[in-house]
């Protein structure tokens, strides 16, 4: 059950069902690669049913190499303390990139989806991650609580990109 939860919540990542959307903005600048190495916890995220009941979602990113990394996601239904389900991708960045855009991958690459990361903050704080049709969107910080100023200033370069915010749900958090 753990393993099937975990399989469709990264479906729901992947971004498989959605359809294609017009005037995505393309990554704001080039990304560093410490930006794929430890844990990142999701801040917001679009709503989407395979998500629907999952809070306290992080990301762990390791074994960079040459823009090769793996990464394990983790969610924990009904609540912060509820049982997890996690699931391991595989991901590379994509040439010509910038480290901005890379494919994410599981099942030994049967199922895979690209992203954009489209902009981060300055300090590496924060990134905005979107699928590459743009239409699922995630904020994903390196602290599970970031400030309400840093929160709204994130959100408002999400609108200045054009991202369609209207499906946009706050998980809680540990």
């Amino acid at each position: 059950m753990k393993r099937t939860s975990a399989a469709c919540a990264l479906v729901a990542l992947l971004g498989l069902s959605s359809p294609a959307l017009a005037n995505i903005p393309q990554p704001a600048r080039p990304v560093p690669a410490n930006l794929f190495s430890g844990r990142w916890y999701e801040i917001a995220r679009t709503n989407n049913h395979m998500q629907a009941d999952c809070e306290a979602s992080t990301t762990d990113f390791s074994g960079w190499r040459a823009g090769v990394f793996s990464a394990v996601q983790t969610c924990h239904k009904g609540a912060p303390s509820g049982p997890t389900t996690s699931v391991t991708v595989q991901g590379h960045v994509l040439p010509a990139s910038q480290n901005a855009k890379i494919q994410l991958a599981m099942l030994g690459g049967l199922i895979s989806r690209e992203y954009w990361i489209l902009d981060h903050a300055d300090d590496n704080g924060w990134l905005i991650m979107t699928t590459s049709d743009g239409h699922y969107v995630w904020l994903m910080s390196r602290k599970p609580v970031i400030a309400p100023a840093v929160k709204a200033a994130a959100v408002g370069r999400m609108q200045q990109l054009g991202l369609n915010l209207t499906r946009l749900i706050f998980p809680l958090q540990r």
